[in-house]
């Protein structure tokens, strides 16, 4: 007789990564791989913060800070509110599995775009509660007045992915105090800001300002992108303190380890240089974007590390092949219909070699299936 286990395991997605299983950062590092699957940051940590992990590794014998302390006061001082406020996560990806958690249950409903980001699809499914996916409006952005049509007496949380993954789209923080305005104040938002620091258009404290002016609003943000620090999984959240309390009842203790903290913290002591880094990026995305075009493909609108590619009219028959001929070049790209997408091809930003290549790469590919 087996072991018996939840049923809801049937029903969970689950995560695909864009890293290959058994693959290490130094399989990447040693190799000609192109590794444009998974929105890192083509840039190495800063060497302040690899210096700063150096330290804190000759103190692994002991647990890290529970409270994450040093980092969440830190982050306090930076958007100027309250400790009490911020929640640090081992990756933004915890704070979300702990929200369904503390506020999903059976019954419950969750609301969320479509495409988006694929970890959401699991927090309904994991506790039982009913999902409703809005499809994106025209240009592949989120349709916030279809998202608040969905939104009925069981709804208990709402996700909105912004600048949005995989589409890269971004809305005006206007737009969305606009939509909080509008929302049941019993219903909980998640802003999910992973790539914020690459748009332009807004000031990324705008959101935050918002998060005083609605108590159900959180926000979420990541080290992984923009600082570098995928490796290491050190995201956060501004909230009210009745959520942080809520997500932190639900979470395993100790969830963010030294590294990632000491790594994080001294992060934010380097604003100028990571602004420099993000700013190469967008430099590199404006150069990627040309090279898109010049090879016949559109893209949606970009605001983030990445772009959202579309491979034509023919594009959900030639996309498995386009993705082969890429990854026997060495080049690593994520396919669209595992992102809700078919058809086309989320693509980060690498280093100017990688990007040459992939596009060369893509362009001889689409012209021969095409």
């Amino acid at each position: 007789m087996s072991a018996k286990f939840n049923q809801r395991l049937a029903s969970i997605p689950g995560y695909t990564p864009g890293v290959p299983k058994g693959q290490t950062a130094e399989d990447v590092a040693g190799s000609d791989l192109a590794q444009l699957a998974s929105n890192e940051s083509p840039h190495p940590p800063l060497p302040q913060v690899v210096e700063a992990i150096g330290e804190a590794a000759t103190s692994m014998n002991r647990y890290p800070d529970p409270d994450a302390t040093r980092l969440r006061g830190r982050l306090a001082e930076i958007h100027g509110v309250g400790p009490e406020r911020i929640a640090v996560s081992n990756g933004s990806c915890e704070i979300l599995l702990a929200a369904g958690g503390a506020i999903l249950e059976p019954g419950a409903g969750v609301v969320y775009a479509w495409p988006a980001f694929s970890m959401y699809p699991n927090l309904a499914a994991m506790a039982g509660a009913d999902e409703v996916r809005v499809p994106l409006a025209e240009g592949e952005v989120h349709d916030l007045e279809a998202m608040l049509a969905a939104i009925t007496p069981e709804t208990r949380l709402v996700m909105v992915c912004n600048p949005n993954n995989p589409t890269a789209t971004y809305l005006p923080h206007s737009e969305v105090g606009a939509f909080l305005e509008r929302v049941p104040p019993e219903v909980t938002v998640i802003l999910d800001e992973a790539y914020i620091e690459f748009q332009q258009g807004d000031d990324p404290s705008g959101s935050v300002r918002l998060v005083e002016e609605f108590d159900n609003l959180v926000v979420l943000r990541t080290f992984s992108k923009s600082h570098s620090l995928a490796g290491l999984r050190v995201g956060y959240s501004i909230s009210s303190p009745e959520f942080k309390a809520a997500v932190d009842a639900v979470r395993q203790p100790f969830s963010v380890n030294a590294l990632a903290q000491a790594a994080a913290t001294e992060a934010l002591d380097h604003e100028a240089a990571i602004n420099g880094q993000i700013a190469a990026s967008i430099a590199e995305r404006e150069r990627v974007e040309a090279g898109f075009a010049a090879i016949g493909l559109e893209t949606a609108e970009t605001a983030a590390n990445f772009s959202w590619v579309s491979l034509g009219e023919r594009g959900e028959q030639i996309e498995q092949a386009v993705v082969a001929d890429l990854a026997a070049a060495g080049i690593v790209v994520r396919p669209g219909r595992l992102l809700g997408g078919p058809g086309r091809l989320r693509i980060s930003y690498g280093t100017r070699e990688e990007n040459d290549r992939m596009l060369a790469s893509l362009g001889e590919s689409v012209g021969r299936h095409s």
